[in-house]
């Protein structure tokens, strides 16, 4: 006889669903390819604050301030200045292979940084890069026959490694792994008729308890029947001295929610993204999202593109010359205010020429009629 008035049919359980990943017990990944499922696939934080700064990096516009313009469209190839931002982030070294033309160089190709190695001279300074795909390793030569470059490397500030950079995993790795284990225990709770546990009390008069075989079958009927969020408010029939006893979160289980919004934000401050622009609760207000925009470009976008585009044209020189490429900052709609301020500023000084203060713009001399 069934323990709630009816025979229990022999329902399979449902089988875990594939996109929660590991078991939850595991601790924080180790690896840079653990750590970037945990942070960057598996997280949506890291993976917005990433795509974020990335992405606006990506679409900023870029000139050439000396030098040719050919260093230009070799830079603004679509997606290159992303992908390098993206691996600067996350692995904190950019690899960029200069690739030769039929004068001067055809193309920037992005090589993965988790499959290179540095092979350095007896001097320490690197000599070739080794390119691992598979079985097959390629060595790279720092440059060619002619000298020129053939890899632009560019790397994060790590004080304590003299050949690689420091990414942003490491630093948000663990904030990740509390945000993502947050989910999986919301996760559960759903999978659990969307309420936290109870417990199946047995007291029979006689002070009888459930014999082996009773407990199995009592268990599989509970899992069976009434977990799941498909059975959520499903009505229980009990009988044989068995009473219901819920059980209910206490406000120390009830802190994994504020837990996993201090997690996200944390995430998000590895990445050097405000968190108003993430969605995250508490500074989404107009004032807040405005401020937000121009921490984002003056704290973290343009320093990380300066730092790139320096490295670019530092690699470039060798096959274009004299080179120096530059945002051109005064296209950055949410830096219109700056700018104003900027041009009232000078624009108010009297004691300046206009000549003067047009340098101080950005701005060349005047041409003289002729």
């Amino acid at each position: 006889m069934g323990w709630f008035g009816r025979k229990s049919a022999a329902v399979p359980a449902p089988a875990l669903p594939t996109w929660l990943g590991e078991a939850t017990a595991e601790v924080f990944p180790l690896g840079y390819e653990a750590r970037l499922k945990e942070v960057f696939v598996r997280n949506p934080v890291g993976q917005r604050a990433v795509r974020l700064v990335a992405g606006t990096a990506g679409a900023l516009p870029i000139d050439a301030v000396e030098g040719k313009a050919r260093a230009v469209a070799l830079v603004k190839r679509p997606g290159l200045i992303e992908g390098i931002v993206a691996h600067l982030l996350l692995h904190g070294n950019a690899y960029v292979q200069v690739l030769p033309g039929r004068s001067g160089p055809g193309e920037l190709f992005l090589l993965r940084p988790e499959r290179i190695s540095i092979e350095p001279d007896a001097l320490g300074w690197p000599a070739a890069y080794l390119y691992r795909t598979g079985l097959k390793t390629a060595r790279l030569p720092v440059r060619d026959a002619l000298g020129r470059t053939q890899i632009i490397h560019l790397k994060a500030l790590h004080p304590a490694d003299d050949h690689h950079g420091l990414g942003c995993l490491d630093a948000a790795a663990a904030a990740a792994s509390i945000h993502n284990q947050a989910s999986r225990w919301n996760k559960g709770l759903l999978d659990n008729a969307a309420r936290p546990s109870g417990a199946l009390v047995y007291e029979p008069e006689d002070g009888a308890t459930l014999s082996t075989e009773q407990f199995a079958r009592l268990k599989a009927e509970l899992e069976q029947q009434f977990a799941g969020s498909g059975n959520a408010g499903r009505p229980m029939l009990l009988e044989g001295g068995l009473k219901w006893q819920a059980l209910s979160l206490t406000p120390a289980d009830m802190d994994f929610i504020r837990l996993k919004e201090a997690a996200a934000r944390d995430v998000a401050l590895a990445f050097g993204v405000p968190p108003a622009l993430l969605g995250l609760p508490g500074d989404t207000a107009y004032a807040n999202m405005k401020e937000a925009g121009r921490a984002l470009y003056r704290q973290t976008v343009l320093p990380l593109m300066e730092r790139v585009l320096q490295g670019l044209a530092a690699g470039l020189t060798d096959w274009l010359g004299k080179l120096k490429l530059a945002v051109d900052v005064d296209q950055i709609s949410e830096l219109n205010e700056d700018r104003r301020a900027l041009w009232e500023q000078v624009n108010a000084a009297t004691f300046l020429t206009d000549e003067e203060k047009r340098e101080m713009l950005g701005f060349g001399p005047r041409k003289r009629a002729a």
